[in-house]
């Protein structure tokens, strides 16, 4: 099970780290963190030394009533990011979360290696044709409606059933487009309530059947830090409790904040693989 990223093949049957660089003033958890280059340049460093194998970076806050960013603004938050990055780390694989077929041209086009899709190519009818034609892997993501009314629309009647004919028509879709390597994100807290959440991670090794790499993206999110009655900020332990039984449940990609704790949690998956 490989990807194959700028010439590079990554092979996802060992699973992989991902770590998160929001270049947004409104992030859940760590926006206006990384709002200077100096700042970005020193969180990526620091990523990559700990074993993240993907720099995932976002240039628009997909939280739950995030307010609208322009295209052009989105554009004028990413592309200086991803050219100081691809200048100070060539080798780096830098992942850009973005819905709009427009930016992921332009950061593609920068340097960028992968495009992460919150809506699964359903916000933007040219972004499965775009991705097809930029030949870079694609990861989709599960959500109804869009980040400012996702939230009103978690109704289901089986979801994990749903989520996985979500997926069949959407790989089918970008299949038919030329997309090559594509990656599956259930999309935990989009359009989902907290115990539908924990419903799709105990069924998690479910999506197995869709015989696609399985991305996995619970760091600190509130399924985590309201069920503990906590905040973000203490949600780590809970965040690896959550990383391991996802990599258990076949999670081939985790989602991070914090990458040296999830690289810690797949070297000790790994161990209860060894014969």
């Amino acid at each position: 099970m490989t990807i194959n990223c700028s010439g590079k093949l990554i092979d996802l049957s060992s699973p992989k780290v991902m770590g998160i660089l929001n270049v947004t003033p409104n992030s859940f958890f760590d926006g206006g963190k990384h709002s200077d280059l100096k700042a970005i340049l020193s969180q990526v460093e620091k990523m990559l030394s700990e074993g993240a194998t993907f720099i995932d970076i976002g240039g628009y806050s997909s939280k739950p009533s995030a307010e609208f960013v322009s295209e052009e603004e989105e554009l004028e938050r990413l592309l200086p990011v991803v050219q100081q990055i691809v200048r100070e780390f060539p080798t780096a694989i830098l992942s850009i979360d973005t819905f709009r077929s427009k930016v992921a041209q332009a950061t593609i086009e920068n340097g960028a290696a992968i495009i992460n899709d919150i809506s699964a190519g359903k916000l933007d009818d040219t972004m499965l044709q775009t991705v097809a034609q930029l030949q870079v892997p694609y990861i989709m993501m599960h959500m109804k409606g869009t980040p400012q009314t996702m939230q009103s629309m978690a109704q289901y009647e089986n979801i994990v059933k749903e989520m996985v004919f979500y997926f069949s028509e959407r790989v089918a879709q970008a299949r038919s487009h030329g997309i090559n390597d594509i990656i599956i994100d259930p999309g935990f807290g989009f359009a989902k309530t907290i115990p539908q959440n924990f419903e799709v991670l105990k069924k998690l090794e479910l999506f197995q059947m869709l015989e696609l790499p399985l991305l996995a993206g619970v760091s600190r999110k509130s399924m985590i830090y309201k069920t503990l009655e906590t905040t973000p900020e203490f949600a780590l332990n809970g965040t690896t409790s959550l990383n391991t039984i996802a990599l258990l449940k076949g999670a081939t990609i985790l989602r991070v904040h914090d990458v040296k704790e999830a690289v810690e949690c797949v070297t000790l998956y790994h161990q209860l693989n060894i014969k």
